[in-house]
């Protein structure tokens, strides 16, 4: 918690495998050192500052291995700022033969931490091992693992598919719905693979946004560069919403382009539909952007120029936690009560 007194629900972590042994092939190194390089630029120093690359290099040094329920606990919890987080598979099948951030793995987090952590799956139509099919894995995560949503990775380097696609993607949908899964999760923008950047084109959640009115669509990264497709597509669907996920660190790195981007979404979309995320891991510990978000403001030449509204305290509190417990029914003064009594799941010291 904040300042003891701002709940903190950050909509992303990863139990990720970036281990020699994860990779699928010689071209996969590549991949790997892309995810390395993108998590070392962001990493942000206690006092609010640009990482130096001497003390926190990224590439490698402990980030390119398989990570463990302890080492990713204490990352996100020990410092005392995160209350919650969902730890999200990304099926990057593709690159990584037990994806790059293993189903399984998210599952035993989330185990640990029965109190702080909700476990979102993630399936992937082209790439299913065995005889096993997609609603058979989406069943078996949310009634055997307790899923709570399902994040997707369409855009690949081959075998690409789109999430309005009616015959592929709306059963999965479907399926979703039966199951009582409100929530689907999309890597929109935000490269990290070699695929081709139009893969990752926001444009294909709209259509299944109108055809799926009562499920809520998440995309992450703010699709950038597809920002500007993310802030129409919102505006004028209230099932839409954004998640700062790999952005947020970026006052680290340009904060005058991050501050842009929350005007932008204050004025054209509202803070009730915008989720903080971290990557944690791999963007280092999330208190530095929270606490730079939480004492941010949008410049008066801004708002003069743009007419965004201020940032208040309200959108903050929504943005850094509330809107992520109202989606998954969370009660955040359950939560801070439970971790004042000490009920927190596994050690993080």
């Amino acid at each position: 918690m904040l300042n003891n007194d701002v709940f903190v629900f950050d909509n992303v972590v990863h139990m990720y495998d970036l281990s020699d042994d994860n990779l699928i092939g010689a071209s996969s190194s590549a991949d790997r050192r892309g995810h390395l390089t993108i998590g070392s630029r962001m990493r942000g120093e206690t006092d609010g500052t640009r990482s130096k690359t001497p003390t926190n290099p990224g590439i490698g040094h402990g980030y390119d291995r398989r990570w463990t329920v302890h080492d990713l606990a204490r990352v996100v919890f020990a410092d005392g700022i995160t209350d919650m987080a969902m730890a999200q598979a990304v099926v990057l099948y593709d690159v990584y033969k037990d994806g790059f951030a293993p189903m399984r793995a998210q599952y035993e987090f989330a185990q640990a931490y029965p109190d702080k952590v909700l476990f979102c799956g993630g399936v992937d139509p082209l790439y299913l091992g065995g005889n096993q099919s997609v609603g058979y894995a989406m069943t078996r995560q949310v009634l055997e693992l307790g899923a709570r949503s399902f994040k997707f990775y369409n855009g690949h380097l081959d075998n690409s598919w789109r999430c309005d696609d009616r015959e592929l993607a709306y059963p999965m949908y479907e399926q979703a719905q039966e199951l009582g899964i409100k929530v689907l999760q999309f890597h929109k923008g935000f490269p990290i693979t070699r695929a081709p950047l139009e893969t990752l084109s926001p444009l294909d959640i709209e259509r299944a946004a109108v055809d799926f009115p009562d499920m809520v669509f998440a995309i992450h990264h703010l699709a950038l560069p597809y920002f500007e497709e993310c802030v129409y597509m919102a505006a004028r669907h209230a099932n839409i919403v954004l998640v700062l996920s790999g952005t947020m660190h970026l006052p680290f790195i340009a904060p005058w382009d991050f501050k842009t981007y929350i005007g932008r979404l204050l004025r054209d979309v509202g803070s009730d539909r915008v989720l903080w995320g971290s990557e944690a891991p791999l963007t280092g510990p999330p208190r530095p952007a929270v606490e730079w978000f939480w004492n941010m403001q949008i410049d008066e030449e801004l708002q003069d120029r743009h007419g965004y509204p201020p940032i208040s305290e309200d959108d903050k509190r929504n943005i850094l936690g509330l809107n992520q417990a109202r989606l998954f029914g969370v009660d955040p003064r359950s939560v801070i009560q439970s971790t004042h009594l000490g009920v927190t799941g596994g050690d993080t010291a």
